[in-house]
């Protein structure tokens, strides 16, 4: 129960491959949050979760072993975490870049095809702005957190400056 079957570094270092790999598939697989997840999302998440936990832990059922790759897991979220925030290149890999999805009354279909957006789902992001018809767009903007912005095309136009304050933490 307490004896390792393999070496600690090697629970460590699988932990981290596997930690890397979900991350970036999960990178790939889209601009959506947890709480935007289909059925079928959250379906190909448990799956891929119980797929690669032999990998994980290869021939180790201890408690020990558990720990040091909960503790490796946790730790590793918290440096990706911290370096998201602070390297702006990193941030970029991590979260991507918002998309424009429709532009002065029409949505665009390649941008659309490419984030993998059904008609539904814009159609559905304009009645929640109070919108009915994607004619009254100016701009519809897929974020790099899943949700949909748009700007009405009867919008007012603010002109100014706009300063920001950069603060390095």
């Amino acid at each position: 129960m307490w004896h390792l079957a393999v070496p600690w570094y090697q629970l460590v270092i699988r932990s981290t491959l596997v930690y890397l790999g979900l991350l970036l598939g999960l990178r790939l697989f889209g601009k959506r949050e947890v709480g935007q997840f289909t059925l079928f999302d959250l379906v190909l998440v448990l799956l891929a979760a119980n797929a690669v936990q032999p990998a994980i832990t290869g021939p180790d059922s201890s408690v020990l072993g558990g720990v040091i790759i909960l503790a490796t897991l946790f730790a590793l979220n918290a440096v990706v975490a911290r370096l998201d925030r602070r390297v702006p290149f990193l941030r970029r890999l991590t979260e991507g870049e918002a998309t424009v999805i429709g532009r002065d009354g029409a949505w665009l279909a390649v941008a659309l095809d490419r984030q993998g957006l059904s008609l539904a789902e814009c159609e559905m992001a304009l009645r929640e702005h109070g919108l009915s018809d994607v004619r009254q767009v100016s701009l519809a903007v897929l974020e790099t957190d899943g949700t949909i912005s748009v700007v009405p095309s009867d919008a007012p136009v603010r002109r100014g400056r706009r300063r920001v304050r950069s603060r390095h933490l």
